[in-house]
């Protein structure tokens, strides 16, 4: 398996993660969930979507002018009707009345240590001694080509879901039970994110060679929200004392390739901006401008190695997109543009688009991503 055809035929994107002057700006993967608008964009009859969601969604895609997906996202509408989340599953952090994992009711944070120490850190344990390095190869080249094939020709697969890295894991425990143990037993804490990052370590040596192995194009995107509006969701200098040194650890073997890793970003990060760029990030997306993330700034920074950073620049789909008019929407994206780093520049929303936002706004964004495309800067 071998992804040079697919490269070739997708230059824009390819000189783009290269950090080549190009004439144009690429579009990436825009996640619009609201279903009608899919079929608008589609070209399809009304009720299209739900029928025949992979068809639909990749017409709509290719229609607005995306030209690189990370994340196969093709299914993730269905989830949200027109007024929002239907019948939705409550979790660990979205209101679910208990939580327990694997028989252990999690009600307060002893209760989150006695699972890590019992139970989780077992698990990782046997998953370092079982890893086989050759399979997993197999599996990721496997992956990427499925999914490459079901995009065609015009639409660049890049890299999400496989390359890992030690996680706060309040997804499984909650919030509140998660960093009250965070906060009081952080030698536990410490000692569950040296155990992710001895497994995703081997891991990320397997995503190495399937990157090297099969030509799989160098961008790929790392996404874990660890902020909010306020900041980052613990004190950042005990990020730098517990969490960092493993991330890095667990980074390190595609770190030493020519893969560039970007992130997600979600709330105000900018606190672990220059700390993710030290650890050898090369670039950003989704910036959540209203919770203080300095864009301007940030496209001026540069990497480690004084490269230009990739910037994956949206239009708000938290303030522009549902609240403002298309005036609005033409104007983010001129600033983004403008602002924006001299190569390395790619155009989409910022997040996933929620039902609700005005089609005359959506129109305009996909009409400034056909003009940026064209016409780059000019």
């Amino acid at each position: 398996m071998d992804f040079s055809c697919y490269k070739e035929k997708n230059k824009l994107v390819m000189d783009t993660i290269q950090l080549k002057k190009t004439k144009g700006i690429p579009t990436c993967l825009v996640n619009i969930m609201q279903h009608d608008y899919l079929d608008k964009i589609a070209n399809a009859e009304p009720g299209s979507y739900c029928k025949n969601p992979e068809e639909v969604y990749l017409t709509a895609q290719r229609n607005l002018g995306a030209s690189l997906m990370d994340q196969y996202l093709v299914f993730n509408p269905l989830e949200m009707g027109r007024e929002g989340y239907d019948n939705a599953v409550l979790g660990a952090t979205t209101g679910a009345k208990q939580i327990v994992c694997d028989g252990i009711l999690i009600d307060s944070p002893e209760a989150v240590v006695e699972h890590l120490e019992t139970v989780a850190f077992e698990k990782i344990r046997k998953n370092i001694s079982e890893f086989n390095e050759e399979k997993r190869v197999r599996e990721i080249i496997d992956y990427e080509y499925e999914i490459q094939n079901k995009l065609g020709d015009n639409l660049l697969k890049t890299g999400y879901g496989t390359i890992g890295f030690p996680n706060l894991c309040y997804t499984d425990y909650g919030y509140e039970n998660y960093f009250m143990a965070y906060a009081l037993y952080p030698e536990v804490i410490e000692k569950h994110f040296s155990l992710q990052a001895d497994y995703y370590y081997l891991n990320n040596k397997a995503a190495a060679r399937a990157y090297r192995e099969a030509g799989l194009p160098p961008l790929y995107r790392l996404d874990h929200d660890i902020a909010d509006s306020r900041g980052t969701l613990v004190n950042v200098k005990s990020l730098d004392q517990l969490w960092m040194p493993h991330f890095a650890r667990a980074l390190e073997p595609v770190l030493n390739t020519d893969v560039r890793l970007i992130w997600h970003c979600d709330g105000n990060l900018m606190e672990m901006v220059p700390r993710l760029i030290d650890v050898g990030i090369k670039g950003f997306q989704g910036f959540q401008y209203e919770d203080g993330m300095d864009y301007k700034k940030i496209c001026g920074m540069k990497t480690r190695e004084g490269e230009n950073l990739i910037i994956w620049a949206g239009v708000s789909v938290t303030r522009t997109l549902p609240f403002g008019t298309p005036a609005d929407v033409k104007n983010e994206m001129k600033y983004l543009v403008e602002n924006g780093p001299e190569t390395g520049l790619f155009l989409s929303a910022s997040s996933s688009i929620a039902p609700g936002a005005p089609w005359e706004n959506i129109e305009m964004m996909i009409e400034g991503f056909r003009y940026y495309r064209e016409h780059g800067r000019d």
